[in-house]
């Protein structure tokens, strides 16, 4: 695991659309991401390929760190990468001295709602219908941080 650099772009992008193949971010939108937010991507790679990726960002106030996408290339499923990816984004946070981390997870993602949870978080409890644009419910999850 390690922050993301320019060379990776391709293959960051080949890792987003095999992991959110019907919604995954356009080249521009990852570009301007590492542009901006560089320091706040990291990816999973072992040498030769990249196998997943996690962005996540702080708002302006510094106290809530939003997970915007965490995800791990289909055929690594399983092994645990997805945990390791969201241990070290939830441990950069800490060190950042933010106070809740949230994401969105897409209501029928049982494996992600799991994930999260197994590491505390918590949903309003309700799907929140059209989150991203019609037809694109979310559920909110947050983990106060301490």
């Amino acid at each position: 695991m390690r922050g993301v650099t320019e060379p990776d772009l391709p293959e960051l992008l080949r890792v987003d659309r095999e992991v959110f193949p019907d919604d995954p971010y356009p080249y521009f939108v990852l570009r301007a991401h590492m542009e901006v937010h560089g320091d706040s991507i990291l990816v999973l790679d072992d040498g030769q390929r990249l196998h997943g990726y996690a962005l996540f960002l702080t708002v302006s106030d510094g106290c809530i760190g939003w997970i915007l996408s965490l995800g791990v290339a289909p055929e690594r499923r399983g092994a645990g990468l997805g945990r390791r990816l969201l241990l070290e984004v939830l441990r950069q946070l800490r060190e950042r001295r933010v106070h809740e981390a949230r994401t969105t997870v897409e209501p029928t993602n049982a494996a992600a709602i799991t994930l999260y949870q197994s590491l505390g978080f918590s949903s309003e409890g309700t799907v929140r219908r059209d989150y991203l644009e019609p037809g694109q419910d979310r559920v909110i999850m947050k983990l106060v941080l301490g």
